[in-house]
């Protein structure tokens, strides 16, 4: 069964074979997000030990999340589903993010979850086009 619980700095290596499976991963804003005070939250995703992780970063607009990654591993065991929940229990207000048009898997995960395309970025990705997706409050 998945536990959620905040992230913390040891999490960092535990946490990099699911951030190297992104597209479009930031090192630097995970990193900076488990070593430093600031508005970023990170959950992370717990069986046996960390799995995955959700970034969510406070704005205007609701949540913005960066990045949800799994390790490919531990991918369709209900660990992103988790992570969403957890956010979902704790966000006042929308939940925004941005996948690439061409990832139909993610489309259909956060499609499941309540969230529906709100805007098309042009050249999002290296690899084309970004779909923002907005699930409200």
């Amino acid at each position: 069964m998945t536990r959620v619980r905040a992230g913390r700095p040891a999490d960092l290596d535990p946490l990099a074979p699911a951030q190297a499976a992104l597209s479009d991963p930031a090192p630097e804003l995970l990193a900076g997000a488990l070593t430093r005070d600031g508005p970023a939250t990170v959950l992370v995703a717990v069986d046996d030990r960390p799995v995955g992780y959700l970034l969510a970063v406070p704005g205007p607009e609701g949540v913005y999340v960066p990045e949800i990654a799994v390790r490919p591993d531990r991918q369709g065991k209900g660990h992103g589903s988790a992570l969403l929940s957890a956010l979902f229990a704790r966000a006042d207000g929308a939940v925004r993010l941005t996948v690439a048009v061409e990832n139909e898997r993610a489309r259909r995960f956060y499609e499941r979850h309540g969230f529906a395309v709100a805007e098309r970025v042009p050249d999002r990705f290296a690899s084309g086009d970004g779909l923002v997706l907005v699930r409200p409050a």
